[in-house]
């Protein structure tokens, strides 16, 4: 069996290596030569929207999917033609525009932070006068760890803050005071079978994440429905086969969508040491037709993402539990190259393992 992946970065790359262990082989699509996929998986150099090379791409595939949810939809739509596309372009088409997300949020129950619609400065000073400050400006189509985006702090910086993204359609957020960020990662087959990952816990900074904790420590039975109930309404709304994560805002009023990913995701890394069944053996799973893996946790497990600079992989070792994954990348600030993931008995073990780690871990 053939899986066709366009993108071939550390996603592609751990798809390529789960989908080793079914007996899929895979087929990727990188602008880049040096793609980390292609360490394990055929490599075809092109651009996304290459027609040539998505011909090529979808030769012999049985289906294929993406690792990033900024693939050109019109490119998605037409090698759709070619062969079956899991998830479905709409899934791309709604998440590469956070109008489309929010209102699609809204509209299967999920609440999101007060928004208004913005495409000139005027209507970013009138958004300003009506949501107050802060708010968060976000510009509606692409932006990634952080990018895209700017707080506002004062309705006087209205003009600064539209220059400084681009002057492009955006959205005005609401700011909200959260008590921590969880998402949760689903998956559904195309049978319509669904299981659900533990929610788990995500610490950022600089607007990079640096930090899972799996599964989130205090979740109740209420939160947990909750959050499987939104995802698997989305999930049903979209029509979607594969892997999705919802990144959320737990509040005190209750849970915040704040937005989805089409494709396996960097908060669910943990689940290759860490669950029954990782989410990329799931996603391959789910588009191929065959029966989903169990999703529980197998302990308490967390996920360090290494940024920026390479650690000693003596000091990972060092470490009972951990289990390191370099993605082949150049250094670079601010650049994810790779992940660590964390096992233990309990939350204290945990801990332990964590504070032993961040600073072998740590960009430098």
């Amino acid at each position: 069996m053939l899986v066709a992946i366009v993108g071939g970065g550390q996603l592609g790359l751990m798809l390529a290596g789960a989908g080793e262990e079914l007996g899929i082989r895979c087929r990727v699509l990188d602008p880049s030569p040096d793609a980390p996929a292609g360490r394990l998986a055929e490599l075809i150099v092109g651009a996304y929207d290459d027609r040539d090379a998505l011909g090529r791409l979808a030769d012999g595939a049985d289906v294929l999917t993406y690792e990033f949810e900024n693939v050109p939809v019109e490119a998605a739509r037409w090698v759709g033609e070619l062969v079956r596309v899991e998830p479905a372009a709409r899934a791309l088409e709604v998440a590469q525009d956070r109008l489309a997300e929010k209102t699609m949020f809204e509209n299967i129950g999920l609440a999101v932070p007060a928004f208004v619609s913005v495409d000139s400065v005027g209507e970013l000073v009138r958004g300003l006068a009506s949501i107050g400050v802060p708010a968060v400006l976000k510009t509606r189509r692409l932006g990634y760890d952080g990018k895209g985006q700017v707080v506002i702090r004062d309705a006087l910086l209205a003009e600064d803050a539209w220059r400084s993204v681009g002057e492009v359609p955006c959205i005005l957020e609401a700011f909200v005071g959260f008590e921590r960020e969880l998402s949760i990662i689903a998956a559904r087959s195309t049978t319509g079978e669904t299981v659900f990952y533990p929610l788990v816990e995500n610490h950022h900074r600089e607007g990079i994440l640096r930090l899972t904790r799996a599964p989130a420590p205090g979740i109740t039975d209420e939160l947990r429905s909750a959050a499987e109930s939104h995802a698997s309404a989305l999930m049903t709304e979209l029509g979607y086969v594969g892997v999705l994560a919802i990144e959320l805002f737990q509040t005190q009023e209750g849970l915040l969508g704040n937005e989805f990913a089409p494709r396996v995701h960097n908060s669910g890394h943990w689940s290759i040491e860490g669950a029954k069944t990782s989410q990329f053996e799931n996603h391959l799973r789910a588009i191929v037709g065959m029966p989903l893996g169990p999703a529980a946790a197998v302990g308490s497990c967390a996920m360090l993402n290494i940024v920026g600079t390479t650690p000693d992989p003596a000091a990972i070792a060092a470490v009972p539990g951990a289990y390191l994954h370099l993605y082949g990348k150049e250094p670079r600030p601010g650049r994810k190259l790779g992940h660590v993931t964390i096992l233990a008995e309990d939350a204290s073990g945990l801990d332990e393992s964590i504070a032993a780690l961040s600073a072998a871990v740590e960009e430098r």
